[in-house]
């Protein structure tokens, strides 16, 4: 089982959503833990979230389950039942296709890292209950509800 170096994987800064959705997630670092060791069929990121900072506009997966465990510090999970303080050793789990909306926001003074798994599906739809977006991955295009492609 060959061991990942941390150090020699790349980290993104950042999100692919359009403007001005990407706002929030800016500062957010995201290492592909998961693409670094050839896995296709599940992704695992080691996400780093400075203080103020978003890991994702809230979305739910038609099609793809995820998995978060908070590996150092603590962020608020926001959900439709409300926010959720998670410390350094708690986890969370989103099924596919549960129409409930999540994400995880840094309110604290220190950096979090985070670890996220998730399947991969070519059939999914990612929706945004807040904004007016969604992303089909067939296309991997961000839309509006009606379908409109958003600018880039």
């Amino acid at each position: 089982m060959p061991k990942l170096d941390l150090d020699r994987i790349p980290a993104h800064t950042g999100s692919s959503y359009p403007p001005p959705h990407d706002a929030a997630c800016a500062d957010r670092v995201r290492q592909r833990l998961g693409e670094a060791g050839g896995l296709t069929d599940f992704g695992v990121n080691l996400l780093e979230l400075p203080p103020g900072v978003h890991s994702s506009q809230r979305h739910w997966h038609s099609d793809e389950d995820e998995f978060a465990w908070i590996v150092r510090g603590e962020v608020v999970l926001v959900t439709d039942e409300g926010e959720t303080v998670l410390h350094a050793g708690d986890c969370a789990a989103f099924p596919k296709g549960e129409r409930d909306g999540h994400q995880l926001i840094n309110r604290s003074q220190a950096t979090a890292i985070c670890l996220e798994v998730g399947s991969r599906s070519a059939q999914d739809i990612c929706r945004y209950p807040d904004i007016d977006m969604i992303i089909d991955a067939t296309d991997d295009v961000y839309r509006h509800r009606d379908g409109t492609p958003w600018p880039r």
